[in-house]
């Protein structure tokens, strides 16, 4: 099987979010799998050519991409993701890409990425290499299910290629004026009211993908349930429950190459599960590079996120009082909103015994925090999947998370399972998305920490988790399956 996936984002070349951890790590693991992947990417200026080892693709070269009036000329750089050989292609026309972030709120954000999803089509074509199934990202490649259903419907070549639209987030959607039909090439009368591809009287490239996709899944099977409900669909659950056949959730994995307390470059203490004692030795050498007192009997709370209110920060904010009243410490990683970047200066400023935080994505900082904090906070709204509070199962730090989204489906509970009788809790997690749940929550869990013996026992039941790659990837190859029969066959 051919697979080929298009993303705006893949680790560790460009990434803002988990959208890169994924497409960065699904690719190999299907490679494993037998599956031959070929990745597709644009060349933004943050990606380090020589770090990479880019070469100029010549069997795509320089191609011509027509786009609003004007012809783009687009080259094409070839590399590998690392420690593989699976391909990886960089889209370069340096009028969109060459610029200061990977996203932008420029007025020309629909072009940069109509341009990408036609340099995909055109980049395979010219490879001459036919995918069964093209894996599409987010709204930023959901105009691919529509230009292999319409506009190269009269193209032998796609005849076969099923498509998947993957959402990692239901909320970003890719919205843009009426005009950008005329810009993308689509059909006019493909835009009315209602429409596959019209939302709120916007074009969606997203719903366009949803629309026009063989199958669709997202990234864990709550966020699935919890996004055909009015509650969470964003205006895109009528889409969802139209099409919720050909809709699943399949839990992201974790490269446990790349997050893995025994291996990880790092940290200072390496550990596993027979030497968790070592894990106080990042928490003392984290206390001591963040210039704060190292005390085993109070929590060290983590965060490392995107600093916005999805991921549960006016929460936070509401209940920063009693927070700040408890005994804990804090080491804070993120860059976001600046109400909450100013806060967290704030508090480290006015808590510097208590507070650490650094604005800003430091990855080697993100590995320390989740080796050295003895609680990992995740209060998100909603979450697709969330990574990080894997991570920090595997790295024996507890997880605090509001129950939605893959965090209900990676964190059970301990009191809720110990009042079942079962001693397989891996943290705490609470219901109501309200600031005295956060708040009695994280009490409940620096209570439990002082008992030292449970308090070992709900880490060693989040180190023995296995979320890695190998399962989730089988149930993506399974879902190729179902999309290669919808396409052929319906």
């Amino acid at each position: 099987m051919k697979v080929a996936f298009a993303s705006s984002e893949v680790f560790p070349f460009a990434k803002t979010g988990g959208l890169g951890d994924v497409t960065g790590a699904l690719p190999k693991y299907l490679h494993k799998l037998g599956i031959d992947v070929k990745v597709f990417l644009p060349k933004y200026a943050v990606i380090d050519h020589s770090k990479y080892n880019l070469d100029y693709s010549y069997p795509i070269g320089e191609m011509p991409i027509r786009l609003a009036g004007t012809t783009h000329q687009v080259r094409v750089f070839h590399s590998y993701l690392p420690g593989s050989q699976v391909e990886v292609y960089f889209i370069d026309c340096p009028h969109y890409y060459h610029r200061k972030h990977i996203y932008t709120n420029d007025a020309d954000e629909d072009e940069r990425f109509i341009l990408f999803n036609k340099a995909v089509i055109e980049s395979l074509q010219r490879l001459n290499w036919k995918p069964d199934v093209i894996n599409c990202a987010d709204w930023q490649t959901g105009l691919l299910p529509l230009y292999i259903k319409d506009n190269y419907s009269w193209d032998r070549f796609f005849d076969q290629t099923a498509t998947i639209m993957t959402i990692h987030n239901v909320g970003y959607q890719g919205r843009f004026p009426k005009e950008t039909v005329h810009k993308a090439e689509i059909r006019p009368e493909l835009f009315f009211e209602n429409s596959p591809i019209e939302i709120w009287g916007s074009v969606s490239f997203l719903k366009a993908g949803l629309m026009y996709a063989d199958a669709i899944n997202t990234v864990s099977e709550t966020y699935a349930r919890e996004i055909t409900t009015s509650e969470y669909g964003e205006g895109l659950e009528g889409v969802l429950r139209y099409r919720i056949n050909d809709f699943q959730g399949i839990l992201n994995g974790v490269d446990y190459t790349v997050w893995n307390p025994e291996t990880d470059k790092f940290i200072p203490a390496k550990y596993s599960i027979e030497s968790m004692e070592e894990k106080r030795m990042n928490k003392k050498y984290l206390l001591e590079t963040v210039k704060m007192k190292y005390d085993p009997d109070i929590p060290l709370v983590g965060i490392v996120s995107r600093l916005v209110a999805q991921k549960g920060f006016d929460l936070i904010v509401k209940s920063i009082y009693d927070l700040m009243n408890m005994n804990l410490q804090w080491a804070i990683l993120g860059s976001g909103a600046d109400e909450y970047e100013n806060l967290f200066r704030s508090l480290s400023y006015a808590y510097p015994d208590k507070v650490f935080s650094y604005i800003g994505f430091h990855d080697e900082l993100s590995h320390l925090i989740e080796a050295g904090a003895d609680i990992f906070l995740m209060p998100s709204r909603y979450e697709p999947c969330g990574l990080n509070q894997i991570y920090s199962l595997k790295y024996g730090t507890v997880p605090v998370v509001h129950k939605t989204g893959g965090l209900a489906d990676t964190v059970q509970d301990w009191h809720e399972y110990f009042a079942r009788g079962e001693m397989s809790g891996t943290g705490f997690s609470f219901e109501h998305y309200l600031p005295s749940a956060l708040v009695s929550t994280m009490h409940r869990a620096a209570g439990v920490y002082r008992d030292r013996e449970t308090w070992g026992r709900i880490m060693y039941n989040g180190m023995i988790k296995d979320f890695s790659w190998e399962a989730s990837a089988r149930k993506y190859i399974d879902l190729y399956h179902k999309a290669i029969y919808n396409h052929r066959f319906r």
